[in-house]
């Protein structure tokens, strides 16, 4: 550990999530910059920290100081983590010897909250940018505190008993889970129900838990039903002033609140290369009211 202390600064995006940390390099912080770095993850959602030269051992002990690691999760081409550290996840459109080295290819990822279809889904996750392309790949990210508050008190009270299924069958990229049989029934879908109104718990504030919009459907209600309220709730989740999205560069980390943001992806020309390396934080705490 240095002896010499870091100043760490924090500057806030303007949006109501988002913020970048500078003075800091990710291999050699103490306490008191790690302190730090996680106060402002919790204030903005979601924090970008540039110019990073991580290996993927500085990646996985960086990831490791928020709690344990989840492996990565099996996607349409299998379960793609970097040899020897299965805790890394491959995200990437390159083909090598005629196979994908990664998932989720070039095309556009959907709004969504990571692995919400499970019981226990992860509390934050990092990507960590290798090679991006030239134009296009922005990440996006949206405040779903900003999101619950901007609802009406009436619509509040209204949703505040309900339970979502937050469907299994496709990832973001609109590819089909393995193991998982292809389907848009959104009532019998594989998935896990949660609260639609969640509780963080550690800053306290209630958040919309939406998840991702295919095959959602809200327990008790008909289809019909289920479908206009998810709607009418998803056009205040994705608003432009509760969202903000980063430009990548390579050396890029960004760390996340899987517990109160959602993020999609711009497509980007497939002929470019884009390398990313995630890591996933396991949840202490499932999502609840």
């Amino acid at each position: 550990m240095s002896s010499v202390t870091t100043r760490v600064e924090i500057v806030p995006s303007g949006q109501t999530l988002g913020a970048e940390i500078r003075g800091v390099d990710l291999r050699n912080i103490n306490e008191g910059e790690f302190a730090a770095i996680y106060r402002a993850w919790l204030d903005h959602l979601v924090v970008l920290l540039r110019a990073q030269q991580l290996t993927d051992e500085d990646l996985i002990a960086f990831s490791r100081r928020f709690g344990d690691l989840d492996w990565a999760p099996i996607q349409e081409t299998g379960r793609r983590f970097v040899e020897g550290h299965p805790e890394i996840y491959v995200v990437s459109n390159v083909i090598e010897n005629g196979a994908p080295i990664g998932s989720l290819g070039a095309g556009e990822a959907t709004w969504h909250t990571d692995m919400s279809y499970l019981e226990d889904p992860p509390k934050a996750s990092m990507l960590y940018a290798l090679e991006v392309p030239p134009v296009g790949g922005n990440t996006y990210f949206c405040d779903m505190y900003h999101a619950y508050e901007s609802l009406p008190e009436a619509m509040k009270r209204r949703i505040s008993v309900f339970k979502l299924k937050h469907d299994g069958t496709y990832n973001s990229g609109g590819y089909v889970r393995q193991g998982v049989a292809a389907g848009d029934d959104p009532v019998n879908s594989p998935g896990a129900y949660h609260p639609l109104v969640c509780t963080h718990p550690e800053t306290g504030r209630q958040m919309l838990y939406l998840g991702r919009r295919r095959n959602a459907y809200i327990g008790g209600l008909s289809l019909a039903e289920s479908e206009a309220l998810l709607d009418e709730l998803w056009s205040y989740a994705t608003r432009e002033e509760s969202a903000w999205h980063n430009v990548w560069q390579p050396g890029d980390l960004v760390l996340w609140d899987n517990r109160c943001t959602m993020h999609r992806r711009d497509p980007f020309d497939a002929n470019a290369r884009r390398i990313m390396h995630r890591t996933q934080i396991k949840g202490e705490a499932r999502p609840t009211a």
